[in-house]
């Protein structure tokens, strides 16, 4: 399996996520089967199939998580000399020239991809446009919308 980039942010999520499935979700749904069990006939249980479905479910998700941290390269940005340079990471303020309309980004794995935060996946196309260049540096990127160009003004690293 390939590495999945993460921030240390993005990989205390997951690691948080995964604790509470294994301490709070999986011994809930344990009972409930349990509860549902105790009703009699299974073959006509609601209650046991949705918990056995949320079983299934939950055990999924936390072994996607464990794959996920198991092949997990956590960045940690304010450790790299990326000498002003955007990298995974990075956040990044730009100004979007067609509209006159400042953003902020900050490059992070695809799980920690949330637009309205700000955050963009490392493969998406205006991830990709930026990373490698310098505050200054202007660039475009085809979007589905059309070209959008971009200014870079300030690249941090927190």
């Amino acid at each position: 399996m390939n590495q999945v980039p993460l921030t240390v942010r993005g990989a205390e999520q997951l690691r948080e996520e995964l604790e509470r499935l294994k301490r709070i979700e999986r011994p809930r749904i344990i009972e409930a089967i349990a509860e549902a069990r105790a009703h009699g006939d299974l073959k006509e249980n609601a209650e046991y199939h949705a918990a056995r479905e949320q079983q299934g479910f939950v055990e999924g998700r936390i072994q996607e998580i464990e794959g996920k941290l198991a092949n997990a390269q956590i960045i940690d940005v304010t450790q790299l000399a990326a000498n002003g340079r955007v990298v995974f990471g990075a956040t990044v303020q730009v100004l979007e020239l067609d509209k006159d309309v400042e953003h902020s980004f900050q490059i992070v794995g695809e799980d920690e991809a949330d637009l309205k935060q700000g955050k963009i996946s490392v493969g998406s196309p205006i991830a990709r446009c930026l990373i490698g260049k310098s505050e200054g540096d202007v660039t475009s990127v085809q979007v589905p919308g059309g070209v959008r160009e971009f200014e870079i003004l300030e690249v941090r690293y927190v």
